[in-house]
């Protein structure tokens, strides 16, 4: 029945044939929780990612890459449904609640490529209201959206107090349920299906979805003995806690800022950027050995790489743990391509958003993009980074609690719910540390990003009123004498 299907959708659909020469076979890694940043060849020099590193020299790295936001607490939920269907954060909650429909017409991103002769598998996180099984050709421990966690996994440590949690005692479960770690297992998932590959004719589509490093941030001991608490900095940017938390829909309750007490103190920061540094290296080890088997398949020269995240993570940052924020640590993730003709080792600073890899992949098999899907292929900017990229401005959202635009080096971050507005001068303040929104001087940029946020609204079909809630800041709104407007609550 689904390939009855599938062959309807294709009568209907542009298409090119699956026997053309040249269709490259796709290899998708994809992490979770992976802030940009986390690579040492990236600027991270703690952290050891030496395979990832070599993906950097390899290939290109597109380095402002952002998830557009949520309408969940589970960010990972709305990103992935983003990346399955190709539409945008709004438009994607809509077909979330009719995703099993999306599947029946055949418009998921793994279908499509089916539907040209790609032969799709999937391994790993899942994280979706619909059969991963009934979705690509083949998979392989399919997972939740993360790993069962234990009590003992919270608010820890507590200063002058021992930790109760050991993230390398299987007996917390989590990671080591099964008796192998899900890192290990979802590469040789991996390992089976490029080795069973070789002796095929049609080209591949692997999802490889690591459920690292979400937390419980469990990893070998030899893994975490790489990083004594002595090592770990703490963040330049870091808090004893976010003043603006709980109006921003992040505070105390929320799951992923349980994960470390109050208030966030040095040593439980340095802590969770331990462990979380430690599953990374791990993951780094793992992917390796994807790597490596690719190329002693030799699958390699046809076959392109791309290694994204579904959203960052703050781990200390701001004095949050969670990405449940619009700052650049949870909006932005690595984004590293590697095929042919790629040029090695080049950064590419336009923003681009991480579900642009569906789009991308789409282009690279020859399926014309659909009109559904609101996301652009990074192809053209790999041929010319020279020219504009396909997004004017940034959009970012997180419920109904927050709103951000960026451009032109500038953010604007909204909690609508407290009527607050704060102002970053990215290219100057990287680590978002001085508001600008009080700044008087500042006062036409925080207009006119506001202005940009209304226009990326009404595309996106955002209904949340920020000109109700934000009055002083319409287009409208009358200046002051001295040529500023009034300011919302900073």
């Amino acid at each position: 029945m689904i390939r009855f299907l599938l062959f309807t959708v294709l009568l209907l659909s542009p298409r090119v044939d699956a026997a053309s020469p040249g269709r490259p076979n796709i290899l998708f890694l994809f992490a979770d929780d992976y802030c940009f940043e986390a690579l040492h060849a990236l600027g991270d020099r703690v952290v050891e990612t030496p395979n990832l590193d070599r993906l950097v020299a390899r290939g290109t790295t597109f380095t402002h890459a952002y998830n557009m936001g949520s309408w969940s607490p589970a960010v990972c939920i709305a990103s992935r449904t983003m990346l399955l269907t190709g539409r945008s954060v709004w438009q994607a909650q809509a077909a979330h609640r009719a995703l099993d429909t999306e599947r029946t017409a055949g418009r998921l991103w793994p279908q499509l490529l089916a539907g040209v002769g790609y032969r799709t598998y999937m391994t790993g996180k899942w994280h979706l209201p619909i059969d991963a099984a009934q979705t690509f050709d083949q998979t392989s421990h399919v997972r939740p959206g993360m790993p069962k966690d234990t009590p003992e996994g919270y608010s820890r440590p507590v200063d002058g107090q021992p930790d109760p949690w050991n993230p390398a005692d299987p007996k917390f479960g989590g990671y080591w349920e099964g008796g192998k770690h899900w890192s290990e297992i979802t590469a040789e998932d991996t390992l089976a299906f490029l080795h069973d590959a070789r002796g095929r004719t049609e080209p591949f589509f692997i999802y490889c979805a690591f459920n690292a490093p979400h937390d419980p941030r469990q990893a070998p001991q030899t893994y975490l003995d790489r990083y004594p608490l002595e090592r770990i900095p703490v963040p330049v940017n870091a808090l004893a806690e976010y003043p603006h938390a709980e109006a921003m829909g992040a505070g105390r309750t929320l799951r992923d800022e349980r994960l470390a007490p109050y208030p966030r103190t040095d040593r439980s920061i340095k802590t969770q950027r331990r462990e979380y540094y430690a599953l990374i290296t791990h993951l780094d080890a793992q992917i390796g050995r994807v790597l490596q088997a690719l190329e002693a398949n030799g699958q390699a020269d046809n076959t392109w790489i791309f290694f994204t995240a579904d959203h960052g993570l703050a781990v200390g940052q701001h004095g949050l743990m969670g990405k449940q924020n619009m700052y650049e640590h949870s909006l932005r993730v690595p984004f590293i391509v590697v095929g042919p003709g790629v040029n090695p080792d080049r950064k590419i600073a336009t923003p681009i958003y991480l579900q642009d890899v569906m789009a991308t992949t789409l282009e690279l098999a020859g399926v014309a993009k659909p009109r559904q899907v609101y996301f652009h292929s990074v192809l053209p900017l790999l041929r010319d980074p020279r020219q504009p990229g396909a997004y004017p401005e940034i959009y970012g959202a997180y419920l109904d609690r927050q709103r951000a635009i960026v451009q032109g080096g500038f953010k604007l971050i909204l909690y609508p719910q407290g009527r607050v507005a704060r102002l970053f001068h990215l290219s100057e303040d990287p680590h978002e540390m001085k508001d600008l929104a009080l700044d008087p001087t500042h006062a036409p940029m925080l207009r006119r990003l506001f202005s940009r946020l209304i226009d990326q609204q009404r595309q996106l079909n955002d209904a949340l009123d920020l000109t109700s809630l934000y009055p002083e800041l319409a287009p409208t709104a009358p200046a002051t004498a001295g040529g500023s407007s009034p300011k919302p609550r900073a």
